[in-house]
């Protein structure tokens, strides 16, 4: 999970899930240095991102960081090495390569990034050539006086929602608990397996504790639940040939009588761990802000006190 997506994701707000007709954008891929580097990469205008303008003088920095090279068991080994031929836009074993947004074009043997041109060629600081998943867990409730009354905004007289943040280690920023997919994992055990190892400091607990926590998530993750987002993510670790995708899903303790039980403790990334009032105020990156804003719009919780104002 320290590759997690929750610091750097920044998606555009469209809907992402209809593939075939998405315009993707992205600023942050094209930032420089690249993160945890001194790589600057080539600088690519605006008109030129996108894969069908043409750009004969296209010429790309090559860069995968030395932590993916060496061959960690989360990173695929270099496109030439032998034995190596990965099956694109497909499952590969117990590695997804297919894509949230559809079919990927495959050039001279390297996925091509769906979004467009980025400067930097290679993998960067991602293990996986192609699409590199990710989940993020929305845990929500709503905030009650003593009485166990909810409590509603006294402007937009709706009611506020409260989420479980994540103060990140590597970054400083707020954050939705969250971090990447393991081989051959279902999302739904990633999401639950990120909330407790972030969250709830699972890693640092007895067998007993952990059971114990184990039975008390289970009620709250096998509910019903709404999938916020799922598609391609803006993120400065992208390169031409690696991206990040995130599926953002919010699990709601209706009651409250769940989450209250549970211990919140901060662990594996995350440096603090609290319940925080969900407004248009907080200050999260921006892809957790946006994420927030619909998970509100979904519950008819309170968001802003200017309800006149849209974006």
């Amino acid at each position: 999970s320290s590759l997690s997506a929750s610091c750097w994701s920044r998606p555009h707000p469209v809907n992402m899930l209809d593939s075939y007709h998405v315009k993707f954008q992205h600023s942050k891929a094209l930032t420089s240095p690249y993160p945890g580097s001194h790589v600057e990469r080539s600088q690519v205008p605006e008109d030129k991102v996108g894969w069908l303008t043409e750009w004969e003088d296209y010429n790309p920095v090559e860069y995968t960081a030395k932590s993916v090279l060496a061959g960690p068991s989360w990173a695929d080994p270099q496109i030439n090495h032998e034995g190596f031929s990965p099956k694109f836009n497909e499952r590969d074993g117990e590695v997804e390569r297919k894509s949230l947004n559809g079919l990927y074009v495959v050039e001279n043997g390297r996925p091509r990034n769906p979004a467009g041109r980025t400067g930097l060629t290679g993998r960067g600081l991602l293990g996986r050539w192609g699409p590199n998943h990710a989940a993020d867990p929305v845990v929500t409730r709503w905030k009650r006086d003593r009485s166990g009354n909810k409590v509603a905004h006294p402007v937009s007289g709706k009611n506020i929602l409260q989420f479980v943040a994540i103060k990140r280690r590597d970054c400083g920023e707020w954050a939705i608990p969250g971090g990447m997919v393991d081989p051959g994992e279902k999302i739904t055990a990633t999401l639950k397996r990120e909330f407790q190892e972030e969250a709830l400091n699972s890693l640092q607990k007895s067998p007993e504790e952990k059971a114990k926590l184990e039975k008390q998530l289970q009620k709250l993750f096998s509910q019903d639940h709404f999938v916020v987002y799922r598609g391609y993510v803006d993120d400065p670790r992208n390169t031409d040939n690696a991206w990040m995708e995130t599926e953002a899903v919010n699990y709601h303790d209706e009651t409250g009588e769940t989450m209250d039980n549970l211990p919140l403790e901060a662990g594996d990334d995350a440096g603090v761990v609290k319940w925080v009032d969900i407004s248009e105020k907080l200050e999260l990156y921006a892809s957790h802000s946006y994420f927030i804003k619909l998970v509100t719009e979904k519950r008819g919780a309170h968001w802003s006190e200017h309800p006149e104002c849209h974006e």
